[in-house]
């Protein structure tokens, strides 16, 4: 059996995504490797990391094609809070189900979703 312990964001904007991503995280990264250009966050059971890659200039081109999803209790707060960190709105808080949703995307386009843990 297969267990996803990582997702990794290849960007030639590193500074501007981790500066995001520690303000998202309200942390800065728990692993950090300057050099070779690689920031990351353990959030939960995953990791979320940032590596600087020369051929991934300028935003995604199909930001929804992989979406990360983050679980909180709190998605509309959430929601509001990424937002006034310059997470763009993509879909506010809606239901779906027994819970909510709602979808924002970061400094590079990458689209995510804030939703409530499944039960």
């Amino acid at each position: 059996m297969l267990n996803l312990s990582s997702i990794m964001i290849g960007t030639k904007q590193s500074k501007e995504m981790v500066t995001f991503y520690e303000k998202v995280f309200g942390k800065p990264a728990d692993m950090v490797d300057a050099e070779n250009g690689f920031w990351g966050w353990q959030a939960g059971g995953g990791f979320l990391g940032i590596l600087n890659h020369s051929e991934m200039g300028g935003k995604t081109k199909d930001p929804g094609r992989v979406m990360i999803n983050f679980e909180t209790k709190q998605v509309k707060e959430e929601y509001e809070r990424i937002k006034s960190l310059g997470g763009a709105s993509i879909h506010e808080p809606y239901e779906m189900g027994n819970g909510w949703i709602a979808t924002l995307a970061d400094p590079d386009g990458n689209y995510f979703q804030l939703m409530n843990p499944t039960e």
